[in-house]
């Protein structure tokens, strides 16, 4: 005899959702083992090498058909070659018939060129989004893009969380008292994250007005606010060679502020940006580790592999990320 309709229960929404699997690149496998580790479940088993020539080799050895699939593959240095392993990673998982496949992608690379700024210049920041959409990606996790209207270059979903919030935890906890602070803001650009952090703070904000003749060299003009006697956070996205950084930590010294930091949510840092920071006037670096660079003297690391893996649970379980947002 058939059972009733009526006494027929629906699935839980638990059982309506696919099987996780967090799969990772070269790129930054101890972040991904810290974020599997969150997740309280182990990477997936994945082969990735090169071939002679330098082609890049990917074969999953697991069963992913059906799964919901997380690549952790930040597209720092060497740049190229690890958003041409993503890529391969993503066709793999797609041909494999995951179900959902999502980018995380910490660090963003080519986003600095998101415009025309130049006569025949490429908007690469555009043709990256065209090819991971092309690839098979469904969704991207990221943090901090250097221009936020990025997000718009996609045409699927874009989850972009902010390194606010652990990196003022960890001020709070190391630097209690903020009366005495001003949040720097070391370009016009960055007013708008620096007036963040200032007001999560409840420190005043002032800005460094900069002239830019080099992608290694920065000429600090000016400063526009009261540092003089105070502590100082500058605050940016990203750096690479720490010109920017260290030219405002200059001209702030000058203009009398006592204790300089920085914070930054990727030090994407090569020797040249570590030299200047050790013979800079900046106390320390406080930034995360988004990006296997983030080290070295002078340098505090944050984690955000909690960060990430609560964003990867409430996508895989369908629930708002928004609170991750808040500080």
């Amino acid at each position: 005899m058939p059972t009733p309709l009526s006494t027929i229960r629906p699935p839980s929404r638990r059982s309506l959702l696919f099987d996780m699997k967090i799969i990772s690149g070269t790129a930054h496998r101890a972040l991904a083992l810290r974020i599997a580790e969150n997740l309280g479940q182990p990477l997936a088993d994945v082969h990735v090498s090169a071939f002679p020539d330098g082609e890049t080799e990917v074969k999953i050895n697991e069963n992913v058909r059906g799964a919901d699939v997380f690549i952790v593959q930040p597209s720092c240095p060497p740049t190229n070659h690890n958003i041409m392993e993503l890529l391969i990673m993503v066709d793999a998982a797609r041909r494999a018939s995951a179900e959902r496949i999502t980018a995380v992608m910490p660090f963003f690379g080519y986003a600095r060129q998101d415009r025309k700024d130049q006569p025949r210049v490429p908007i690469t920041a555009k043709l990256v989004a065209n090819l991971l959409t092309s690839a098979g990606v469904h969704r991207v996790l990221t943090m901090d893009l250097h221009a936020p209207q990025i997000q718009g270059f996609f045409d699927i979903p874009v989850d972009h969380l902010y390194a606010k919030s652990v990196l003022i935890g960890y001020l709070r906890e190391r630097h209690p008292d903020t009366s005495n602070l001003t949040v720097v803001s070391p370009d016009v650009g960055g007013v708008k994250m620096a007036r963040a952090y200032a007001d999560a703070l409840g420190a005043e904000l002032a800005i460094v007005a900069k002239h830019r003749v080099s992608a290694t060299r920065v000429e600090a003009m000016n400063v526009i606010g009261d540092v003089e006697g105070r502590d100082v956070l500058l605050v940016d996205d990203m750096t690479e060679t720490a010109g920017t950084l260290t030219a405002a930590a200059e001209i702030l010294h000058k203009s009398g502020a006592k204790k300089i930091f920085a914070g930054v949510s990727h030090a994407i840092l090569a020797e040249l940006g570590h030299q200047r920071i050790r013979d800079s006037k900046i106390e320390e670096i406080i930034t995360t580790d988004s990006v296997p660079q983030a080290a070295g003297p002078k340098v505090q690391v944050v984690g955000i592999a909690p960060l990430l893996a609560e964003a990867i649970r409430r996508i895989h379980g369908g629930q708002s990320i928004t609170s991750l947002f808040s500080v």
